[in-house]
Order: structure tokens, then sequence, then C-alpha cells
């Protein structure tokens, strides 16, 4: 449902009108202005001024050699902000450019001001004399969209207008109705009625689109909607008719994913919320459970697809492949779970300004924010889920906390070893998310113990940490990931292939793995998903063994349960795939294949054998070979095929053979030229 940007209703003026007041910087000789661009849109909120900031960011940012979009909302974190900026805009090329005092041009998109106090405290860290740059501001506030353009002798306020009838339309049936379908001459007259109410705002008329689309399409159904909408709901303030249109969409959803909604409010305002993380999280809390043959997790995907559909959360990134991987809460959506998930007694806020713990009230979820601390004197005895977001955070004491069943660390660098302890005292413990916490080294030996564990989650490092062997002892573990951002892995213990749960194992960096790891780990039975790295092999003096190794590992994995394979390679062409096919020459069952990093060829055997194939990732030098080329048009269940061509990227010759012969599919995949990596 991520819409492509070509496609969005009723931008196309509106983004056409901006770059033009964006673009106004010619002095009256033709000469270009130094004084910086200043331009402020205006608008309720759900009117789509983050929507068209956004695109027009993406047009103008290539112009630029320094550009950075910049969530502010409404109790920002100034410090953080200021460090994103900086990060974003300043190379280290820059960085003496700076010292000296020389300026640079810039794009900067500041995303949802709410005071002006909040303005005039960045502000002075945007020189207004800089050779051409551009400001673009999005605000509720017409006292802020005044204030950030009286800063410059070249700003200008943008007002959003709402979409008129006949573009509300259109975001209201493409919604609803396949492209070569057409609304029901019984529902015309409804639909008016309820896109009335709507007032022209993007956000409401996504949110009642997607209760329609749960409903059958009767006169009955959509009249009892319009009916719950409200007579005079046209007559209120933006914010109320959202309020009013999102409560029809809240108490129309089924109990469980009512439940996966309210759980949202744990996540700071703009946060992108990794789709993986949040399914994982939610089977953690026991919200998702496994029925019917059916895992937990592909039942969490189904959720989390349902609230996008139903426009309550907003994809926000895809992989390579186009599928959605991330997620965001619209800021007014937000607003709405977190009074309802505070009204239910759902989660306890600390850090968020404006939101006051309850002192007398039992703590089920704790969300610790900003430069949060526990107050003295709130209980949280009975807590079963701790989420602390930033690095300024007063990490609480695990002794407290028994009862723990999610436990998660978001970008914490004051986190140390000696804060997770006792974390051998959470014997109700599923889920485990250290992220960006560089001060850990190890993972206590105690993690051992916890016999519920289910995920841990290890992400953004610099630098390795230790596994302890004892973790095999966890039987029910079932996803492993350790993901880091250097060359530097961590290496995990022998004992982790006893594992049999195992479903998700990533992060195998074959050449610091024992030998006898990469020859066991074809006895993980239950194995869906595995990412394996081949980066330094002249470390490894049993590099040649371990190739003999993983081709047995890998087409064991492949002919139980493996759905998925991630291969990244560094100077090391991964050849052990060409003897697969020679050793193994059966169908195999997977479903994804992704190599990155260095070019390949020669595989078209092996691509031969994985009958059932829907995605594959691989980067080639020049061209695809005729064979290759051949190879891909047998697999008859491909659906999405992406390249990397490293010598000639933009090539209309190479790619052309490719390109027909995808056309030519009787499944026609979708082709994906990658352009970098």
């Amino acid at each position: 449902m991520l819409e492509d940007m070509t496609k969005l209703v009723g931008i196309h003026g509106s983004n056409g009108e901006l770059i033009r007041l964006v673009e106004e910087d010619q002095a009256g000789d033709g000469s270009v202005q130094q004084q910086t661009k200043l331009v402020s849109i205006v608008g309720s909120g759900g009117v789509g001024k983050t929507t068209l900031a956004r695109q027009v960011y993406q047009e103008l940012k290539g112009r630029f050699m320094h550009q950075a979009f910049v969530y502010v909302s409404r109790n920002p974190d100034i410090k953080g902000i200021l460090r994103y900026i900086l990060s974003e805009v300043v190379s280290q090329k820059d960085y003496e450019t700076v010292m000296k005092g020389d300026y640079v041009r810039y794009f900067i998109v500041l995303d949802d001001i709410w005071d002006v106090k909040t303005w005039n405290t960045i502000k002075d860290i945007f020189p207004m004399t800089s050779c051409g740059s551009k400001i673009i501001t999005t605000t509720r506030i017409n006292d802020v969209a005044q204030e950030c353009c009286g800063s410059s002798t070249s700003g200008h306020i943008y007002n959003m207008r709402p979409l008129t009838m006949t573009q509300s339309t259109q975001l209201f049936y493409r919604r609803l109705f396949n492209p070569e379908e057409k609304c029901p001459s019984h529902l015309e007259e409804i639909s008016g009625q309820i896109l009335k109410k709507c007032a022209g705002l993007p956000l409401a008329i996504l949110a009642i689109s997607g209760l329609l689309s749960s409903k059958e399409k009767t006169t009955e159904q959509w009249d009892q909607v319009r009916n719950s909408i409200g007579c005079g709901l046209e007559r209120n303030s933006s914010d109320e008719a959202m309020t009013i249109i999102l409560s029809l969409s809240y108490f129309d959803l089924p109990p469980h994913l009512k439940t996966c909604l309210l759980y949202l409010s744990i996540f700071p305002k703009d946060y992108t919320i990794g789709k993986e993380n949040l399914i994982r999280r939610w089977i953690g809390e026991g919200f998702i459970l496994e029925q019917k043959g059916i895992a937990a997790y592909n039942s969490g995907e189904r959720c989390f697809n349902d609230l996008i559909n139903r426009g309550l959360i907003q994809p926000s990134g895809r992989d390579k492949f186009d599928e959605v991987i991330s997620c965001q809460v619209h800021d007014t959506v937000l607003d709405f779970i977190v009074s309802k998930a505070i009204e239910e007694n759902f989660v306890t806020l600390i850090g968020k300004s404006g939101v006051n713990p309850i002192a007398r009230n039992k703590v089920h979820r704790l969300s610790i924010q900003h430069d949060g601390e526990i107050p003295s004197g709130l209980v949280v005895s009975s807590v079963r889920s701790l989420n602390v977001f930033g690095g300024n955070v007063k990490v609480p004491s695990l002794s407290d906390l028994r009862l723990l069943r999610v436990l998660a660390f978001e970008n914490c660098g004051q986190l140390e070893d000696d804060n997770l302890k006792d974390i051998g005292n959470l014997l109700h413990l599923r889920y485990l998310r250290l992220n960006d916490a560089h001060a850990v080294t190890e993972l206590p030996k105690e993690t051992a113990e916890l016999q519920h564990l289910g995920t841990i989650d290890i992400h953004g490092r610099d630098k390795i940490m230790k596994i302890p062997a004892a973790i095999c002892e966890v039987e029910l573990l079932q996803c492993l990931v350790t993901l880091e951002v250097t060359d530097d892995y961590t290496k995990l213990p022998d004992e982790i292939v006893d594992m049999k749960a195992l479903r998700v194992l990533e992060g195998v960096n074959v050449y610091i793995q024992s030998l006898d790891f990469i020859r066991r780990l074809g006895e993980l039975p239950n194995l869906k998903k595995l990412g394996m790295i081949f980066i330094n092999s002249d470390a490894d003096e049993e590099w040649e063994e371990k190739y003999e190794e993983i081709v047995s590992s890998i087409y064991k994995l492949a002919k139980a349960n493996l759905d998925s394979l991630h291969i990244r390679t560094l100077n090391e062409p991964p050849e052990f795939l060409d003897n697969l096919s020679k050793k193994h020459p059966d169908p195999l069952g997977l479903r994804e294949l992704v190599i990155e990093g260095d070019a390949i060829s020669g595989l078209a055997a092996w691509w031969s054998l994985l009958v059932n194939l829907r995605k594959l990732l691989f980067c080639a030098d020049g061209s695809v070979s005729e064979e290759d080329v051949e190879t891909l048009r047998s697999l008859s269940y491909l659906e999405c095929l992406c390249i990397h061509l490293w010598d000639a990227p933009d090539d209309p010759a190479v790619k052309a053979p490719l390109e027909r012969a995808m056309k030519a599919h009787p499944n026609r995949p979708k082709l994906v030229w990658i352009d970098e990596y």
C-alpha cells in the first residue's frame, strides 16, 4: 500500500507550486541570491504536509551536496536533532571547512515544528547567507510559520489545501476498488456523503476507506458506517474530525488487532518501526500465537498488513524486492493511540512531555523515552514489557522486573554489561533486543537460564559481542539475529547447532566459525531463514574444507525447511554454490535467494534446481549470459528479480535481453535494476 510518488492523489499541483517557491532565488539582475530560501508549509493534521515535503525533498535533494530530512515533533530532543543534522550534512572532508567558518550549500526539511521556541533554538545553526541554500519547514501553527519565514528575507508561507471532492473521490476509490473496477452505482451517493464528512483530509479518507475495505460492499454496511461518523462532522475542526473517524476505525477492529495497534503507543513519535522487530515483540507479548498449523510469525505478518490496509499505520521502507520492511505511525494517529492506551492502562509512558504516569495504576508495559527516569513511588513489579529509547535514559534495575516478557533497548549507548547482570532472574522473558548497545561486550551467561526466550536480536554494533556457549540450553529459542555495522562479526558458539528449534539464524560469518559449526549447521531441521557472510578468507586456514562442508549443509537445509538464504560476500565469489549443483543435482525448495556484494557468474546450473524460487537478487559484471537468461526464464514461480550490474549499470543494451525475457515469462516477474550498494 506504499504509494509511489507518481501515484499520489492531489499532490502534483502542490508539488509544482512548492518547487517554484523553493527555486525562486533569482535576483533582479539574474544572479543567484545569497540569502537562504525558506518556505514553511502550514496546515491541519492529516492534510498531507509531510507527504508533500517528502516528495519535494526527494525531487530536489540531488541538486545539493548536503541535505537532511529531520523529524522535529511536539516534544523534540534538540540535542539529538542537532547531532543528526550535523551527521547528515557535514562529511569528514567538510569538517575543516565548517571549522574555518566557511559555509556549505545545503537543503534541509524540518518536519512538524510545534512551537516558536523550538524553531528559534534550531534556526541559529543554519547560516542564512549560504550560496542559495534551502529550508522547508512544516507546522500546524500559523505563528510558527510566520516566525520561520521571518527568519529569512526570502521566506514564504505555503498554505496546504485539503483535497478537492474530485481528488478525494479518486483516493477513496483507489483504496477500495481495483483499477478496472468502478464504484457500484448503489454506493455512489453514500460515497459522496462519507467523503464530505472527511473534509478533504487524506488521512481521514485513508482511515475510513481502510474501515470500509473490511466491510461488504452493500448499501446497509456502508450506510451504517456513514451514520456512525455523525451528522455534524464537517462542522468540527479537522482534529475533532480525525478523532471521530479514528475512534470509528479503532472500535471496528477485532480484539487482537486492537491490542496490536495499542502496542504501537510504546514507540516515540516519528519512530521507524521494523516489521520483523514489531512482529516478534507481538509474539513475545503473547498477542500472536501459533494456531491451526499457521506459524505465529505468519499470523503476525497478517496483522501488520491488516493495519496498513486499514490506513492506521503507514509503510515507511521497502527492501530491494519492494516488500514493506518498516512502518511509521502518523502523529495524529499516534496521539489517538496513546490516549487510548493510557485510558485503558495498557502502557505507561515516561519521558514523554505532557504525559505523566499515574502512581496508583498497576504498570503493565513501560516505555522510557528521551531523558526519562522511573519516578520514585511507581510500582513496577508487575511490568511485562520494558522498552527503552534513547541515549539519555537512566537504565532501570532488572532486579525489580522479574515478570518481564519483552526487554528492548533501542539506541542506548549508555547500556553496559553491569545493567544486564540480573537478566537470569527474568524467567518469563521471551524477547530480548539490544540495538546500538555498543558498551555491552558480552551477553550474560545467565541468559541460558531463560527457558521461554524465543528471540535474541542484536543489531547495529561496532565491536564484537561475546555470545555464551550455554545459550544452546534455551530450548525454545527460534530466532537469533546478530547483525553488526563493521566487518568484525560476532563469533557464534558451536553449541548453537544443537538448538533444534531455531527458525531464523542471521549474522553467520563462515570464516570465523569453526569447521564443526559449519559441518553441523545442516542439522537444524526447522531453520527457515539463514544469513551468511563470506569476508576475510585470508585469515582462515580451513576455508577450503569449509567450502566443502557448507555445500553439504545448505543442501540438507534446503531439502528440509529452508525458505530464505541470504549471502553477503566481499572479494569472495561464492563458488561453493556452483559446487552444490554438481554434487547435489536434486531440486531444492528455496523461495528466496539473495547474494550481495561481489559479482557472480556461472550459477545458472544451480538456479535451475530452485524450482520454487520466488525472489532472486544477485550482482553481475557487465552483463548476464544467455545461459543465465534462459535459466531465469525457466523459473516458473519467479515473482521478483533484482540485479546490480557493476560495470555497466546504465547500459540499455546490457539490460535489454533480460527485460525481454521477463516480459515473456508467464508470471511477468518484477525486474528491479539496483543502482548502487
